[in-house]
């Protein structure tokens, strides 16, 4: 895991409201108190310690070391969650992961990683649609996953989206910069499939060597696009594109994780996917085939018993911006597969922006007054969402109740990329990266590390501590500046 650093923001100066104890980075022991926790499920009334950015179980610490709390934070009955982990977020406030200010995606995630601390998001996983060659090699290599600290929350590895997904189900993806894996398109007849398949397996081979020969093929069709791995959470593909399997199985033994989306495929075609080794689902519901009672498609993946047999989980991402999905989808997948419900934003570069045209990658994106963002030229077609992290989980809860969306931006996405052992909960030895909400679910204050990196004026007192000058460093509160501010 990276090391945790210290966490102060340079922000404007608001009131101060001394009700709350500042916190301190290091081997201090802090106590946070007067709150409900967002623990194993439910929203409990207990204490939580942290020392040395981690929590800690305080009650074994207190009696080990015979030690008070160094400092005590009074949380005044709020809610303390986990801070939320976003697996797909585009861009937002005008920056584009896709297509970065002159081609620096390091600074432009810095942008977004500082702002989105006010919607109370800890973590991300910065995504880029899908693009040409030329893009991915010059993007892919730049990024390199860091620790939240004074600069903005912690900075997970891409989500690629695209290119390897179907044609038919592009969604707002340039259709131009569509791939496949070298084994012929999805949507082509079985007659010119038959004829990708003679180009690439040698008449008379046996069956193993036709296999490695798909399988050469396929993984060179991937490096081809994708120059790096180590800077990658994650890949959506489409599993229908002949060679899927294939490529499933080498990014998986790349480290990547493997999410199926933008696609038509049927639900016999969507298990192969799961069983060769991916695990989640890309924003369920949108950009793919309707579920039909007959073949349920890539819906039915979460009724499966195929699937529901494995001994691991699969995760499906919900957009829950008011557009993308009717409150009632939301809660029929929610009461199938509640384990595997992932809450995503999909925010793109007018994430925070007022109504107009923006851009997605190559694409012109129009927001409206209701802050609906929709293809220029084509209004049927949504182009992400300016939905921020707070306003999803909000919009939510009405749907499943606070605990469950609460979780949903939380432990689940943390599960989805294997990082629960660190992220995602409130349990002894986890970061200690998390959020202080009231009952309507507003963020309070932001914390990493312990340490509290972004607040709201009512709840800035102390919060911010300058340990050179050994006082309240003034200049690192804030009155939000996030758009749905009451």
């Amino acid at each position: 895991a990276l090391p945790h650093t210290g966490c102060v923001t340079n922000m404007a100066v608001a009131t101060l409201n001394d009700s709350l104890v500042s916190t301190l980075a290091g081997d201090e022991n802090i106590l946070f108190t007067n709150c409900r926790l967002l623990l194993k499920g439910e929203l409990v009334n207990e204490d939580l310690w942290v020392k040395g950015g981690q929590i800690i179980d305080g009650q074994s610490w207190f009696y080990a070391a015979q030690k008070q709390a160094t400092r005590v934070v009074d949380c005044k009955g709020h809610i303390l969650s986990p801070g939320f982990i976003d697996l797909q977020l585009n861009g937002g406030y005008g920056v584009d992961f896709s297509v970065p200010c002159k081609g620096d995606l390091t600074a432009a995630i810095k942008t977004v990683a500082r702002k989105v601390l006010e919607d109370g998001v800890t973590a991300f996983c910065p995504t880029i649609i899908t693009s040409s060659n030329e893009v991915y090699k010059s993007l892919v290599p730049q990024h390199t996953p860091s620790q939240g600290g004074q600069h903005g929350c912690t900075v997970l590895g891409l989500h690629l989206e695209g290119p390897f997904i179907n044609p038919a189900k592009n969604g707002c993806h340039p259709i131009e910069s569509i791939k496949t894996f070298g084994m012929g398109n999805p949507e082509q007849s079985e007659e010119d499939r038959v004829d990708c398949l003679a180009k690439v397996v040698p008449e008379g081979a046996s069956e193993a060597a036709a296999a490695t020969a798909v399988r050469t093929t396929v993984e060179a069709a991937v490096d081809k696009v994708y120059p790096a791995y180590d800077n990658v959470a994650m890949v959506t593909l489409a599993p229908e594109i002949p060679g899927a399997p294939d490529a499933i199985r080498y990014l998986v033994a790349q480290g990547v994780r493997v999410s199926v989306g933008h696609t038509r495929s049927t639900l016999e075609t969507a298990v192969e996917g799961v069983l060769a080794g991916a695990s989640l689902v890309t924003h369920m519901f949108n950009a793919m085939s309707a579920f039909h009672h007959r073949d349920p498609g890539i819906v039915g993946l979460i009724a499966d018993t195929e699937v529901l047999a494995l001994d691991r989980t699969l995760f499906y991402g919900v957009i829950v911006d008011g557009f993308h999905t009717h409150p009632t989808s939301l809660r029929m997948a929610h009461a199938t597969h509640k384990s595997g419900c992932v809450l995503v934003t999909d925010a793109m570069a007018g994430m925070g922006l007022p109504p107009g045209e923006h851009g997605l990658a190559s694409l012109r994106v129009n927001i409206s007054k209701e802050r609906k963002a929709t293809l220029i030229g084509h209004p049927e077609t949504l182009a992400g969402s300016v939905a921020t992290m707070q306003e999803s989980v909000q919009n939510f809860s009405k749907i499943v109740g606070v605990v469950d969306a609460l979780t949903a931006a939380t432990l689940h996405p943390a599960q989805a990329l294997g990082l629960e052992e660190t992220k995602g909960s409130l349990l002894p030895g986890r970061d200690a990266d998390f959020v202080l909400l009231n009952d309507d679910l507003e963020v309070q204050a932001t914390y990493i590390a312990g340490q509290a990196c972004w607040a709201r004026e009512a709840h800035a007192a102390a919060l911010f501590y300058s340990p050179r000058k050994n006082r309240i460093d003034r200049s690192t509160v804030s009155r939000p500046s996030s758009p749905h501010k009451k």
